[in-house]
C-alpha cells in the first residue's frame, strides 16, 4: 500500500469536470465497482435500486450547506470578502474565516454585510482569521440567507448563479452548518428515496459539516505526515440503532458520500456497530485502512492526489481504483460535485 503523493495522481480532461448539475437531479451516470470480482458496469444513477437489498441501511449525511460567502465593506469603505470556514467550537458567534484582501483588515477592525457585522478578533495566517458576529443561533443564519452566496467549489472557476441555492445541496438537508456539500447525496431525489424504502432498505441519518478543509491540498509526498482537517459531527441513538439493527441481521451499511463514511468509521467499533455521540473529527482514511462499519460506499469522481481519493483507494484498491478512474475519463464521465456517481460493492 503506497504513501506516497505521487501515486494518487491521474490525469483529467478540463472538459470532464462538470461545471453544472444535469439538467435535472438524478439525471446522472452510476459506475457500479465489484471489489470482489474486479469488474465494472456503466449504469445510470436511478439504476442504483437495483444493488440494494432488503435489509441494508442507507445512511444520508443531512447537513445544510450555508450561503458561507460573504461580500461586504470594511470601516474605510474598501470592499472585502469572506468565506466562512468553521464555527469555532462551543463558540456560536465566533467563525474561522477565510479573507481577502486579508492584509486590509487587522485585529479590532469592523466589517459589514448589509445588516450583519462582525470584529475581526484574531489572524491566524495565509488569509484566515477569527471574526466574531453580532448575532447568534437563527437570527444569523437568517441574517447570512439575506446576504450571503453559496460557496460553490474554488475548481468550478465560476460565480453562483441562482440555481445553485437549490442544486448545491441535497433534498434531504436539514441542519445548518456546511459551507460545501455531501456531494454524493446531490443525486438523490424524493422519489428515488421512496423507492429504494419501498425494497425494504432502512433510510438512516447523521450529521457531517463539511468544511473548506475538504478542498485542502496534501503537500507532503509522505501522506503520512498530512494532517487532517476536523468537521463536526452528530449521530444520535435513533440512527444509531438502525444502523446496529441492520448489521445485526446481516444487512450491508451502505454510506452515501466520504462524509458519511467519516462519521462512521469515527464511531465505529470492532464489531462493526456504531456508538452515538457527536464531537469533531480529523480521521484520515488511507490504504491500509481497515473499515469497522462500512460495507459500500455511494461516492462521486475525486480530484486527484486528494485525501478523498485515498479513502476510496483504501476502500477498493488504490490500482483498480484507478483503473476505473481511466475507464470513466474514456468514458467522458463527468467529474467532482457535479459530476456523476460510483456506487462501491
Amino acid at each position: 500500500m503506497s504513501t506516497h503523493l505521487s501515486d494518487y495522481n491521474y490525469s483529467l480532461p478540463e472538459h470532464l469536470i462538470a461545471k453544472f448539475p444535469p439538467a435535472r437531479r438524478g439525471d446522472s451516470r452510476l459506475l457500479v465497482v465489484h471489489r470482489e470480482r474486479q469488474q465494472w458496469e456503466d449504469r445510470m444513477f436511478a439504476d442504483i435500486t437495483e444493488y440494494l437489498n432488503a435489509g441494508d441501511v442507507l445512511v444520508l449525511n443531512k447537513t445544510k450547506v450555508i450561503p458561507a460567502r460573504l461580500l461586504g465593506t470594511r470601516e474605510t469603505g474598501g470592499k472585502i470578502e469572506l468565506l466562512l470556514h468553521k464555527r469555532v467550537e462551543g463558540e456560536e458567534e465566533r467563525w474561522r474565516v477565510l479573507m481577502a484582501p486579508a492584509r486590509k483588515a487587522r485585529v479590532g477592525d469592523r466589517l459589514f454585510f448589509d445588516t450583519l457585522s462582525c470584529e475581526v478578533e484574531r489572524d491566524l495566517g495565509e488569509g484566515e482569521k477569527i471574526v466574531c458576529f453580532d448575532r447568534t443561533g437563527t437570527d444569523f443564519m437568517a441574517a447570512i440567507e439575506q446576504v450571503g452566496e453559496v460557496p460553490l467549489p474554488p475548481y468550478l472557476h465560476r460565480a453562483a448563479e441562482a440555481s445553485d441555492t437549490e442544486r448545491y445541496q441535497t433534498v434531504y438537508a436539514s441542519e445548518p452548518g456546511a459551507v460545501a456539500a455531501p456531494t454524493a447525496g446531490l443525486h438523490f431525489t424524493q422519489d428515488l428515496l421512496r423507492g429504494i424504502e419501498a425494497r425494504g432498505v432502512t433510510l438512516a441519518s447523521l450529521t457531517l459539516h463539511t468544511g473548506l478543509g475538504t478542498f485542502r491540498p496534501v503537500e507532503s509526498e509522505d501522506i503520512t505526515r498530512h494532517r487532517m482537517h476536523e468537521e463536526y459531527y452528530a449521530l444520535d441513538t435513533e440512527n444509531a440503532e438502525r444502523i446496529n439493527r441492520a448489521k445485526r441481521e446481516g444487512g450491508r451499511c451502505i454510506a452515501v458520500g466520504t462524509t458519511t463514511v467519516r462519521t462512521l468509521e469515527t464511531l465505529g467499533k470492532d464489531d462493526g456497530t456504531v456508538r452515538a455521540a457527536s464531537g469533531m473529527s480529523g480521521i484520515f482514511i488511507y490504504p491500509p485502512y481497515r473499515f469497522k462499519v462500512t460495507d459500500a460506499i455511494v461516492t462521486n469522481f475525486h480530484l486527484p492526489r486528494s485525501t478523498l481519493l485515498m479513502m476510496i483507494s483504501a476502500f477498493m484498491g488504490r490500482e483498480f481504483l484507478l483503473a476505473c478512474y481511466r475507464h470513466a475519463v474514456e468514458s467522458n464521465y463527468r467529474f467532482f460535485s457535479y459530476g456523476d456517481a460510483m456506487l462501491i460493492l
